[in-house]
């Protein structure tokens, strides 16, 4: 799939809720199947400046896609993560870089976030994008 057919789709799960609490659960649900990240990547060098949770995200990249496990102390937190990686890992460093992420204000998660926690989105969706900015970096300099 691609990354829109992936924001598509979350958009559709979404929208079958139109209160706030149950797209909440569901967000929560979605970071309950989070795959983790290893206990050893747990460190300050993978925690992301700028949220008020803490969170924890692992690039791998294989030459190719850059894939992603996370982890975060706060349930909602997770959720939003989870988000991020099944619409971004395992892409193209160039895929990521080039992603409009339009899911995020379709099912009004932006709009239903406090300021703290939408600033850690924007954070999160940043240092996903730093990190395929530097992998396609290292790429053209093989």
């Amino acid at each position: 799939m691609t990354i829109n057919q992936v924001q598509d789709k979350i958009i559709e799960d979404f929208s079958v809720f139109e209160d706030w609490i149950d797209k909440y659960n569901l967000l929560i649900d979605m970071g309950r199947d989070l795959p983790l990240i290893d206990p050893k990547h747990k460190t300050k060098d993978y925690l992301i400046e700028g949220c008020q949770s803490k969170v924890w995200l692992y690039p791998e990249f294989n030459g190719h896609n850059v894939t992603f496990t996370a982890d975060s102390d706060a349930i909602i937190t997770r959720g939003i993560v989870a988000l991020l990686i099944r619409v971004l890992s395992d892409r193209t460093p160039d895929e990521i870089i080039a992603s409009e992420l339009y899911f995020i204000d379709r099912i009004g998660l932006r709009q239903n976030l406090s300021p703290t926690r939408s600033n850690g989105l924007l954070s999160m969706v940043r240092q996903i994008k730093l990190y395929a900015m530097a992998y396609k970096a290292k790429t053209k300099q093989l």
